[in-house]
Formats: structure tokens, C-alpha cells, sequence
């Protein structure tokens, strides 16, 4: 799967290239100033269609929480920051808590001062 022709279409008539991230996708806004409204803003993804490969910077601007891109005013990073990482959930690397089917069915003993509800 990748980006819809009519994606493509409008982002060549009416795109304009703002910036790239470190995961390839590119960034536009619309060319022309529209009046009485802001201009809208849009991600073509390099590769899958995934929202959760939008890294948190490019995610403010795309929402209008800020005005100029990451390019044109860089957001320092905090010293607890990590590295963006994309949506695990469904690969083999998605985490699975203790107990899980997937992790054999296993969890720990109870500490004693669980009681199960039954119906009397």
C-alpha cells in the first residue's frame, strides 16, 4: 500500500514541500494563502501509512500547535527524551505482559490477598 492517487494528484497541484523528517516522510502545506481559513497541512509517509511514524515536532506542526516547522525553528531535546519509535502493536516485537497467551500462558502466583468474586 502506499499513497492514493488522489493524494498524489493534489499534493502536485496544490502541495508545497515544507521539510522531511529522519524517517523520510515529507511534510506540505497548501501552496496558495486560502482566505478565511488556515492553510491545510499533510504528510506523505516513506512507506506504510503509519501515524505513529510522525515524530512528536513534526506532529505539533501538522496539528497547528506550532506555525513554523521543526526545519525553520528546531525544538531541543530533553535530556529524557528517547529516540521515536514506531507502533509495535502487531509485530513480533510488541510487548505482552506477563501471563500472556502469547508468552506461554504463565503468570505469577498471586500474593495471598486476592479474593475472586463468586456468585453466591
Amino acid at each position: 500500500m502506499g499513497t492514493h492517487i488522489g493524494t498524489r494528484i493534489y499534493t502536485a497541484l496544490n502541495g508545497k514541500l515544507v521539510g522531511k523528517d529522519d524517517q523520510g516522510n515529507r511534510y506540505y502545506q497548501e501552496r496558495s494563502d486560502p482566505k478565511g481559513r488556515r492553510r491545510k497541512r499533510w504528510v506523505i509517509y516513506n512507506g506504510e501509512p503509519e501515524a505513529s511514524r510522525v515524530p512528536a515536532e513534526w506532529h505539533g506542526w501538522l496539528h497547528y500547535m506550532v506555525d513554523q516547522t521543526p526545519d525553520e525553528a528546531p525544538i531541543s531535546r530533553k535530556p529524557w527524551q528517547t529516540e521515536h519509535k514506531p507502533n509495535q502493536t502487531g509485530t513480533p516485537d510488541a510487548w505482552r505482559p506477563p501471563g500472556s497467551e502469547y508468552e506461554g500462558g504463565q503468570r505469577s502466583v498471586a500474593t495471598g490477598d486476592y479474593e475472586p468474586w463468586r456468585p453466591t
